[in-house]
């Protein structure tokens, strides 16, 4: 059994299944889910999992050094790039997030330590037995979010926050029937 929200779409089972909720410890793929997060807003998950090759390809396989160096010329062109979400203000915070992340880098010595410290490096076990019982945000969540604002990231709101603590594993909200809760303990 499975967590119902990722319905029978093979994108989204192979998501759940494989990468929804396992602790990541990498850099790059924290600042590609960071990223990614972000551009979902207002928007379906699922909207963005169809485009994230399409991001991986505009922002430089979220190499943050690349994407931090890109101009406003760059940007503008990506405005024209139906691979991804083709919105100004995201696009723009893309490339201020990536240097937002590599300043936490140079003073934290990785984005990771900075992160997980949150949680003294382990994930949070919630066992909701349903859906409904899984919050939008955390105090937790607003406390994250309101940090990485005031180290000048953007669309890091604590609900955006919250949906990137699961999808990076800092907490397990697989549902308690769903096979990965107990996997991912």
């Amino acid at each position: 059994m499975r967590c119902s929200w990722c319905g029978d779409d093979p994108l989204y089972v192979a998501y759940h299944d494989e990468e929804w909720g396992v602790p990541q410890h990498q850099d790059s793929k924290l600042f590609e889910m960071l990223i990614l997060e972000g551009a979902q807003a207002g928007l379906s998950w699922s909207t963005i999992l169809k485009k994230r090759e399409g991001y991986r390809r505009a922002f430089h396989e979220f190499d943050p050094i690349k994407v931090a160096r890109m101009t406003e010329s760059d940007c503008a062109a990506l405005l024209l790039d139906s691979g991804i979400v083709r919105n100004r203000l995201k696009i723009a915070s893309t490339v201020s997030n990536a240097q937002a992340f590599l300043e936490v880098q140079k003073e934290k010595g990785s984005f990771d330590a900075f992160l997980w410290k949150y949680v003294d490096g382990s994930p949070i076990q919630n066992g909701f037995a349903s859906l409904p019982e899984i919050p939008a945000e955390t105090a937790l969540s607003k406390q994250i979010s309101k940090d990485l604002k005031r180290l000048g990231f953007r669309f890091v709101g604590s609900t955006i926050i919250y949906a990137y603590m699961q999808a990076i594993g800092m907490v397990n909200d697989h549902i308690s029937s769903c096979f990965r809760a107990s996997q991912l303990r």
